[in-house]
């Protein structure tokens, strides 16, 4: 910040303390705002723990995981490959069944496993001892919050610690005709109460792909838009073509290098997309269009210029290692914190708080960071891609296996993708893992494991796994590793 700005924020904190002079207060000792993985976690470990402490939750009662986003997206998943495999039933022995998609009745299951985790927390908060408030909570002062009930009233609030975790939301670019055409986002996706004729999905991310497959599976005719030369443009290049070749064979249409330029009409109707590509304008035509081009903080209209919390270009959180923000005593974690857009990253920023309230030290710094595409087939990384290494100029033994070399695929009929794992080439760790296949996250599970510990790849290489198991791969795997001295004489 500037002088000004800091002179500035100053001025606005002092005259918002002194017009609390004559409100009634309650003190807490801590107060989170926003009940996302993060923040309900560290509410319920501090109130079990003694401490008076409150939730702030504007709407989604344990944030956005269970109520509008990976698990309830993960649930559409799942009836979409039943609904894919129904397609395959003669080869089972089975007659085909009725082709019909009723997307109400997809949408009531899913409906009916957010309402019973929205049970679930709200017995943990009532377990804990946590005080769930739900309103809108807005700082008026460094350690003040007001909170615009949902029921009606307002109510003030203070506390010593006090802890960000306001998540993030969709981005919709500033793109003449975008907003006006009222594109869906993840959230009124799962919520659709009839199959869309022709969607255009703008992004070829992890959100873009996954509800490409899905509604594609359910009967749509969909186009997928990707800005870059190719979707998961960040990821090797091998991943990239598999799916690409996967999503082709079930019908999905693929336009990369494509640069939105104008939106018309209004999505669930008509909707037109103009495009630049190669310098050329295209134009795509459909009924509905969904937005996944990215993420954006929840840091705006929550009073964060009288708290003394910097924010970043970005509009996230500004904090260090251990998740302190520029303001004493407030804390942030999760998305609104810059920190990578996962649900067990979240969690993971609730442990280094906990142990940071407890006493010991903990941070966010080398932590492994693993991911996974819940696309079928799915793929899953931990550590460093070929890309990244390469980028960063560190050597490595590549091993890679076909999916279909894994004996438990053969059986299920899942023989597409591979694995393929980076091993150090001055000693025996593994630095990367990488699955496109069937049941890659769990598979990536037990490497994660070994890196986490620093173990040799020779653990899982004589390790003794089940067979048939997915699990089993890993041993033919990194069975074909060259050893350091075979390795390094190929070098000579």
């Amino acid at each position: 910040m500037t002088s000004k700005d800091s002179g500035d924020t100053v001025d606005k904190r002092k005259s918002a303390e002194n017009g609390l002079a004559q409100t009634v207060v309650e003190s807490y000792d801590a107060i989170v705002l926003g009940s996302g993985e993060a923040g309900k976690y560290i509410a319920w470990n501090l109130a079990s723990n003694g401490k008076k402490t409150a939730l702030v939750e504007r709407r989604y009662i344990g944030g956005s995981c269970p109520n509008i986003a990976c698990l309830p997206t993960k649930n559409f998943v799942h009836s979409a490959k039943v609904v894919h495999t129904a397609t395959q039933l003669e080869s089972y022995g089975m007659h085909k069944a009725d082709s019909a998609i009723d997307i109400t009745a997809i949408r009531g299951r899913k409906r009916a496993m957010v309402d019973g985790l929205v049970a679930m927390h709200q017995e943990r908060f009532a377990k804990s001892g946590a005080e769930l408030i739900l309103g809108e909570g807005k700082f008026v002062g460094s350690k003040f919050m007001e909170v615009g009930l949902a029921d009606g009233g307002i109510r003030l609030l203070t506390a010593e610690t006090i802890v960000l975790s306001t998540g993030s939301r969709s981005l919709i670019d500033s793109i003449p005709g975008l907003v006006e055409a009222a594109p869906l986002t993840h959230v009124e996706a799962l919520e659709l109460d009839e199959v869309p004729g022709h969607l255009l999905i703008l992004g070829g991310g992890y959100i873009g792909l996954e509800f490409a497959q899905v509604m594609r599976r359910f009967g749509s005719q969909v186009t997928l838009i990707e800005r870059n030369e190719r979707f998961l443009h960040k990821e090797d290049s091998d991943v990239s073509e598999l799916l690409l070749k996967v999503f082709t064979v079930e019908g999905i249409e693929i336009v990369t290098g494509a640069k939105l330029k104008e939106v018309s009409g209004m999505s669930g109707e008509k909707i037109t997309l103009n495009l630049e590509q190669d310098g050329e304008p295209i134009t795509l035509k459909g009924t509905h269009l969904m937005v996944a081009t990215g993420r954006t903080p929840n840091t705006s209209d929550i009073g964060l210029d009288v708290t003394g919390v910097d924010l970043t270009p970005e509009g996230f959180v500004r904090v260090n290692e251990h998740l302190e923000t520029t303001a004493s005593g407030i804390f942030a974690a999760g998305d609104c914190a810059g920190s990578p857009h996962f649900t067990h990253i979240a969690y993971d920023d609730f442990r280094v708080l906990r142990d940071r309230f407890a006493g010991f030290s903990r941070s966010t710094t080398g932590r492994l960071v693993p991911s996974c595409l819940f696309v079928d087939p799915e793929f899953a990384r931990i550590g460093l891609s070929e890309t990244e290494a390469k980028e960063k100029n560190i050597s490595y033994r590549l091993v890679k296996l076909a999916m279909k070399s894994v004996l438990r695929t053969r059986t299920t009929g899942e023989t597409e993708g591979f694995l393929k794992a980076l091993i150090s080439a001055s000693d025996d760790t593994i630095i990367g893992f990488t699955a496109c296949g069937a049941s890659s996250g769990e598979m990536m599970a037990p490497v994660q494991l070994a890196m986490s510990a620093k173990l040799p790849y020779t653990v899982l290489r004589d390790s003794t796994f089940a067979h048939p198991t997915f699990a089993e791969g890993l041993v033919y795997l990194f069975s074909q590793t060259p050893t350091l001295m075979s390795y390094s004489n190929s070098k000579v």
